[in-house]
């Protein structure tokens, strides 16, 4: 099978690297960082005008209806570029869960167009995660309540805030009353729907640690190109070069990783979940070693506000336990891989 990404997929990608380039710099960060909210409207009300909050909002509601496989593309540039928005949360995982709720869901339609607008921003709580992300500055909440899915307005929950070593992730502990008006689907399919809530946010998180990975390595590669001692950069050193290339190794052993799992669930796959893991798993690991030996090189200076390092770093260790911890995610890996119906090997990576 030919998996290669089409123009398209990499026209897409280019251009929103070079928006994020311009309107997510650095510096606008920080400032963002030291706000009450720790969000833009500004900076929401642009993405919103690229059209990115409606890439998967089916077409029917105004959105592009693209699939997971373009979001693998678009969470690894929210990464990169940590942006201080849970945009993937809204535009991505909450819009596939109401876009796969029932036809006659009240206010369905209206949920789906405004996320397209880029009106309302939609918190998801999942039993794997005990705080919710942007609870806080959250219009609607999706929380569950075993396998029902509720849809919760702003007015009918409490939100207790946690500090987060990320600034920019603001996390909440939510108070609230399941009721009759808020249920909007139980039983198989409410269990269903949430087993693909938890394979989306985990891919999400995937892609962004995969681009926090590259960008902690970009900004190593920089930093060592830069910083002389004994008369010679320090990125001349075979010490230094070891490191770096053990990042590289380990971007570009995750990128296939992700990929499948992006191509898995795009396709309803049974084994989605397991692809997912794997790829969590590996960008994980990714953005450790980047954020570790990144910090090694930068020495105690890359802990710095001043230095940029320090931004990604923190993203990458508040999102490591994120839909899910290692142990989460090497359990389910563990029990397809030791089971006794498992095939492996470059045979069986697709079907035919």
């Amino acid at each position: 099978m030919d998996f290669t990404f089409t123009d398209d997929h990499l026209t897409f990608r280019e251009a929103i690297s070079r928006f994020l380039m311009t309107e997510a710099a650095p510096e606008m960060l920080r400032e963002i960082w030291e706000t009450d909210a720790g969000r833009s409207p500004d900076l929401r009300n642009k993405i919103a005008e690229q059209g990115l909050t409606g890439l998967s909002v089916p077409e029917e509601f105004g959105g592009l209806g693209m699939d997971d496989v373009a979001w693998a593309l678009m969470t690894q540039e929210l990464g990169y570029y940590a942006i201080p928005d849970s945009l993937a949360d809204t535009a991505y995982v909450a819009s596939a869960l109401i876009a796969a709720l029932p036809a006659q869901t009240a206010a369905r339609g209206e949920w789906l167009e405004r996320v397209v607008e880029g009106s309302i921003r939609i918190a998801i709580g999942h039993p794997v995660n005990p705080l919710v992300a942007d609870a806080n500055v959250a219009e609607l909440l999706l929380l569950a309540h075993g396998d029902e899915v509720h849809a919760v307005p702003r007015a009918q929950f409490d939100v207790q805030a946690n500090p987060s070593i990320d600034a920019s992730r603001r996390l909440g502990r939510v108070s609230w009353q399941p009721s009759a008006a808020t249920l909007v689907c139980s039983g198989e399919q409410g269990r269903a729907l949430w087993a693909d809530v938890l394979n989306r946010g985990a891919l999400s998180v995937a892609g962004q640690l995969l681009g926090l990975a590259q960008r902690m390595l970009d900004l190593t590669v920089d930093y060592a190109a830069q910083r002389k001692q004994f008369g010679k950069p320090i990125g001349s050193f075979q010490a230094v070069k070891h490191h770096l290339a053990d990042v590289a190794t380990k971007l570009e052993f995750a990128k296939p990783a992700l990929y499948r799992a992006a191509y898995a669930l795009a396709n309803n796959e049974a084994n989605a979940g397991v692809w997912v893991s794997h790829a969590r798993l590996a960008c994980c690991e990714a953005s450790w070693l980047a954020a570790r030996h990144g910090i090694q090189v930068h020495g105690a200076m890359g802990y710095t506000w001043e230095v940029d390092l320090q931004m990604f770093m923190k993203r990458a260790w508040s999102l490591d336990a994120t839909w899910g911890d290692r142990a989460f995610h090497k359990s389910r890996v563990a029990e397809y891989v030791l089971g006794d119906a498992v095939r492996l090997g470059p045979g069986h990576t697709f079907e035919e």
